[in-house]
């Protein structure tokens, strides 16, 4: 997986991440979430994008990672 700086920060970060956003909220199923989360992570991915709005409901999104 190749890596891009963020700004001037210096920080790496992936150059894909795994948007969370209505991807995993309690209607959706807990197995589909642990192989998504570690088949991305496998494949290098280790940037999540998360907030605590994300679901439905608000805030599942996090509860569930």
């Amino acid at each position: 997986m190749p890596y891009r700086r963020c700004g001037k920060s210096g920080i790496l970060l992936p150059a894909i991440s795994l948007g969370l956003w209505q991807n995993f909220g309690e209607t959706d199923i807990q197995a589909v979430f642990r192989k998504t989360l570690v088949t991305a992570f496998d494949h290098g991915i280790t940037h999540f994008d998360l907030a605590n709005n994300y679901g439905p409901p608000p805030g599942s999104a996090e509860e569930n990672f």
